[in-house]
Formats: C-alpha cells, sequence, structure tokens
C-alpha cells in the first residue's frame, strides 16, 4: 500500500471521537461509523472534531454514517474502538462487506478479542483473508467532551500490538506507525490479552468505590479512587495475572512497570506509581455504575483471565472475588455472558497449542507432534 492509507473507525465513544478526530487532523481520510444513529446526528451535519490537551487542532472526517457496509468500503484498516461487548455483533455485521487484505484492529482487545472476532470471520466467510489484530490498551487517556470534541490527556510511551496471523504483525506495524509509532510487537494475542491492565485498574476501584460512584459525587478516579489499600488488593490482582502469564510462557510487565514504561509514572506500589502519574489528573469517576469498567472489563477482562487459569490449574481468589462481587451487585452472569476458555477455543489445548492457535489461527497437531 504505497498510496495514502484511508480509516474507518467503528465506535463514536470517547476513544472512537479522539482517534478520528486526530487521524483526520494529520490528514488521513477517516471514516467514522456507529450503530445508533442518535449519536452520530449533530456530527454529520458538520464532519468536524475538534481536539484540546495533548493534541490541538480539528480534522475533517470523510464520512459519518451508521451503515456499516458505507462505512468500511475500500478503506485499508479498520479501527474498533466500542467495548469488547460488541466485538462479536461488529464482526458477525461487517462479514460480509469486508474485502481481503483489510485489516482489521481491535483498540483495544481486552482478553481474547482478536481469538474471538478471528474465528468469527472465520465462519461468516467462505475464503476469509483478513488479518485481525488487538492492541493491548487504547492509545490515548482521553475523554469526548461535546459530540464533535475530545480532550486527549496523554498518548502512552508504548502500546503492544498482534496480529492473527501473527507473521503479518510486523506488515500491520509498518503501515499503522506511520502515524502511531507507539504501537510495538508482541509476540502474539495471547500476550496482548494477558496484559490487558484495564482489567487491574477498572473493576476493582469501580466496584470498591461503588457509594461514591452511585452517589454521583464527583472525585478524580485514579487519583482519589485508588488509595493504599485498595492499591494493594490492585496488587494481589495483577501477581494473579502475571502468574497466568508465565503458565503461558509470555513477556508480562508488572502493572508498576506498565505505568512506568507507559506514562514515566514511577513508584514503590501502585498506589504511589498512580499518584505520580499526571496523564491520570483529571480523569473524573464515572456518574453511576452502569459502565464498561464493569460491563466490559469483568466479562471480557477477568472472566477469561480466570477460565484460561482454571484450565492451566491456576487459582486465582483475587480475580474471583472481583467477579463474584460484580455479579452480586449487578444481578448478571458475567461468566456466563463472558468469554471463557471454551468459548475463545482453549479448552483442552496445552500451552503449545495455544500459542499455535493464536499465531496461525488454526492447529496443525503433526507439526505439534514432530516438535516433540
Amino acid at each position: 500500500m504505497e498510496r495514502e492509507l484511508t480509516y474507518c473507525i467503528i465506535g463514536a465513544g470517547n476513544g472512537g471521537i479522539a482517534m478520528a478526530g486526530y487521524l483526520a487532523m494529520v490528514g488521513y481520510k477517516v471514516n467514522l461509523y456507529n450503530r445508533t444513529l442518535a449519536r452520530i446526528s449533530p456530527l454529520m451535519r458538520e464532519r468536524v472534531i475538534y481536539l484540546e490537551g495533548e493534541e490541538k487542532g480539528y480534522g475533517v472526517l470523510n464520512k459519518i454514517t451508521n451503515n456499516i457496509e458505507e462505512a468500511i468500503e475500500d478503506v485499508d484498516i479498520i479501527m474498533v474502538t466500542v467495548p469488547a461487548m460488541g466485538h462479536y455483533n461488529i464482526a458477525r455485521s461487517m462479514a460480509p462487506y469486508l474485502r481481503d487484505n483489510q485489516i482489521v484492529i481491535l483498540s483495544p482487545g481486552r482478553t481474547g478479542g482478536a481469538l474471538e472476532v478471528y474465528e468469527i470471520l472465520l465462519r461468516e466467510r467462505e475464503n476469509n483473508k483478513i488479518i485481525v489484530a488487538e492492541a493491548q490498551t487504547f492509545i490515548y487517556a482521553c475523554r469526548s467532551t461535546a459530540f464533535n470534541q475530545a480532550h486527549i490527556f496523554k498518548s502512552k510511551k508504548e502500546v503492544t500490538l498482534a496480529a492473527i496471523p501473527a507473521t503479518e504483525t510486523n506488515y500491520v506495524l509498518k503501515l499503522v506507525n506511520k502515524v502511531y509509532p507507539q504501537f510495538i510487537p508482541a509476540k502474539d494475542v495471547l500476550e496482548t490479552s494477558i496484559n490487558n491492565y484495564g482489567a487491574i485498574f477498572h473493576p476493582a476501584p469501580t466496584l470498591l468505590n461503588s457509594g461514591h460512584i452511585e452517589r454521583c459525587a464527583p472525585f478524580e478516579y485514579y487519583i482519589e479512587g485508588i488509595t493504599p489499600s485498595i492499591g494493594n488488593f490492585l496488587e494481589k490482582l495483577d501477581k494473579e495475572r502475571m502468574e497466568l502469564g508465565r503458565m503461558l510462557q509470555i513477556k508480562t510487565l508488572s502493572a508498576i512497570e506498565w505505568l512506568e514504561e507507559t506514562y514515566a509514572a514511577k513508584g514503590k506500589t501502585i498506589f504511589e506509581a498512580v499518584q505520580n502519574n499526571p496523564a491520570y489528573r483529571g480523569l473524573q469517576a464515572p456518574q453511576g455504575l452502569d459502565i464498561r469498567y464493569i460491563y466490559e472489563d469483568v466479562p471480557y477482562g477477568l472472566v477469561p483471565m480466570e477460565s484460561m487459569a482454571n484450565v492451566l490449574g491456576i487459582r486465582t481468589p483475587a480475580i474471583t472475588s472481583i467477579i463474584d462481587i460484580a455479579q452480586l451487585m449487578t444481578n448478571r452472569n458475567f461468566r456466563e455472558e463472558g468469554r471463557t476458555a471454551d468459548r475463545l477455543g482453549l479448552e483442552g489445548l496445552s500451552v503449545a497449542e495455544m500459542h499455535m492457535l493464536a499465531r496461525r489461527g488454526t492447529i496443525v497437531r503433526k507439526e505439534l507432534e514432530e516438535v516433540v
């Protein structure tokens, strides 16, 4: 692709508005899709998104639509910024209209997103020649401040990315690094999935501050919401995630190391590192509990981690406790709703087979036998 790349952003939420505005501002042709027309109808009249904060300026979009076929037609890269609970339906709705060699990037994939979407496209398309990739987290700390405006508090210094098949990861990076040099390669999508820090920093602080949040009491979500004791609990969650990564033989960073590498925020504990992170200052707590910090990060972050740990014989008391509390408070069965090892095609697989699935999208058992 020597010509200028074209993008489609799926989802007009906080991240979608910021990413669409930035890509258009720096000169790319950008389409924006959102399922509900009401959210984008005011924007359709002007097609301009204004940015403030770390990035200042405005971008004029090429097309804004709630028609998925129109949105993805002839674009090179499709950035999916909707919450993980929407990945299944977005994949199914895109499948009939995708053309060979288009790139779908889940931004982010949370835990198991690329595996889920790749499997759907295999099932829905006769000859699937689509590259599915996922980012470990979203590139910005940002908020949409109006229907046509976003505040970018801080861009992350590094974000890992992997594709299925993994042989295409460097190709995807070569394209997206033109605008986002922060993306760096991961071993495969198991690495990006297990290094899902949203699952550590979102559900537990939300549930443990639920009284304030439900009363809509204003406070800074990270700086004030993560106290020393809550930070101590987050470290226990993170230790279980790290153990899962060790068993899967993938590179993991602790949450403390990730805060330093991503934001240059240093500290001996999670609490200290959060307090020293200027990117978190000004980020207000949500107004109410009907938010993705529970309905996305529990079923699509913690549930698959717990399920994969069970397959490998690892106990996860901290992760399990947060899932249980979330289910009791919401009257929802997130283990039934969310991604499990079985739904991701990982149930009953060895670690080597899991990596082969993540790297190729399929398992060739004959090759595994030859290696053994």
